[in-house]
């Protein structure tokens, strides 16, 4: 498969997986975390789909393009070892979509990441929560929920939080 067909398919799978989290959280009225802003697509997606919905952003830095920023106030900037904690102590039990989407091309430290995330989030979120994300996050709490059909297995992980 060319890179240009494999990135299609990937912004493809992204996208259906953003859809479904939303209908996956439509009873929950919590907040949206997007891990991740980098150039700002998918943030750009999540405000329309969830026009009414709080949503805070992480990233290292400041990529994205200037109409897909988000405010001071809804933006963490800094390390993600540093902003999330922060985050989670001051959204407990709020928060009812994370989307991850944090691979850095470096395999030992997205794993890192990626365990960082899963054992820090738990208090954040609120019963039937959705974690999705594009690296496997084991989140206790949680159990593993159908990807939207077309989308293949291990391009995107949901799961849903029990509480």
């Amino acid at each position: 498969m060319s890179r240009l067909n494999s990135v299609i398919r990937r912004l493809q799978a992204q996208r259906d997986c953003l859809n479904a989290s939303a209908d996956m959280i439509s009873d929950l009225k919590g907040i949206v975390l997007e891990i991740g802003l980098g150039n700002g697509r998918t943030f750009d997606h999540l405000r329309e789909i969830m026009p009414d919905r709080e949503i805070y952003v992480f990233d290292r830095q400041i990529n994205a393009h200037p109409k897909c920023i988000p405010d001071d106030a809804h933006l963490f900037l800094g390390d993600i070892f540093e902003t999330l904690p922060k985050a989670v102590e001051q959204f407990k039990g709020r928060v009812a979509l994370v989307h991850s989407d944090v691979g850095t091309g470096d395999e030992d430290l997205n794993a890192k990441i990626a365990s960082f995330i899963g054992q820090t989030l738990p208090t954040a979120l609120m019963k039937g929560a959705i974690v999705a994300s594009d690296q496997k996050i084991d989140v206790p709490g949680t159990i593993a929920e159908p990807l939207p059909e077309g989308v293949p297995q291990d391009r995107y992980f949901f799961r849903r939080y029990q509480g």
